[in-house]
């Protein structure tokens, strides 16, 4: 599950839980109240249900906006400690979180910067 636009992806998770009533337009207005983000950067915003069970996904896709909704049948989303803000994660963080997988055992590794080209 990958928004592909020609480049690294940034995830931005609502820590605080939403109305899940809200559809494309009430959560794009939530990302500029709440977050003073743009919703049509083409980064993907993560929003979750009070039960955490639910979570929604929120991204521009150059041609217009894109809203994903899952329920999980079985279980909770791993979710971070609910308080005010957004917090930042990665893509391979965001494919684990959808999958409901615990995303924080997902470590990007470090690739060392060469000394030299060539």
């Amino acid at each position: 599950m990958m928004f592909a636009q020609g480049g690294p992806v940034k995830v931005f998770v609502a820590t605080r839980p939403v109305d899940f009533r809200k559809g494309i337009d009430g959560l794009a207005l939530a990302v500029q109240e709440m977050f003073g983000l743009d919703p049509f950067s083409g980064a993907v915003f993560v929003f979750r249900s009070k039960r955490a069970d639910r979570i929604k996904l929120l991204v521009w896709d150059r041609t217009g906006m894109v809203l994903v909704h899952k329920r999980l049948e079985d279980g909770k989303f791993v979710w971070p400690q609910v308080k005010e803000g957004v917090m930042r994660i990665s893509p391979a963080q965001l494919a684990a979180l959808f999958e409901g997988l615990d995303w924080r055992l997902v470590r990007p590794e470090r690739a060392r910067r060469p000394q030299l080209a060539g």
